[in-house]
């Protein structure tokens, strides 16, 4: 599989991607997810402030091709959504694991983490 899956991130089966560093979790959707969208022409941030469950929809990523609901990957509340993403919504499938993020959050049980699949299990899965 020639996705590019960083191993220092946690995936979700519904192929978002999370990285967290002191309680603040940055959120995107994965290469693999971006390939299988396209060219992306929207995205619908959630509000800063927002409180989230697990699995809960939290962003609309809209391409040529369909919409898709975003899902927060771990219970939080938003801090912070990519601004950038209004502009050049195209950031997503240009950078998916980098100026494509889509919203952080802080995160409220960091055990949700760990029901998360690592980059072998998410590799498996999409494989």
């Amino acid at each position: 599989m020639s996705d590019n899956i960083p191993d220092n991130l946690k995936y979700t089966e519904s192929h978002e991607w999370i990285a967290g560093q002191n309680g603040i979790a940055t959120v995107g959707i994965t290469d693999h997810a971006q390939a299988e969208l396209s060219d992306v022409v929207y995205v619908e941030l959630p509000a800063v402030g927002k409180a989230l469950t697990a699995k809960a929809p939290a962003a609309i990523v809209e391409s040529v091709k369909a919409a898709s609901d975003i899902y927060a990957p771990v219970s939080g509340e938003i801090v912070e959504v990519n601004t950038a993403l209004a502009d050049n919504p195209a950031l997503v499938n240009q950078s998916p694991y980098g100026q494509g993020w889509i919203f952080k959050l802080k995160v409220s049980d960091s055990g949700e983490l760990d029901t998360l699949l690592d980059a072998a299990a998410y590799r498996e899965k999409i494989g």
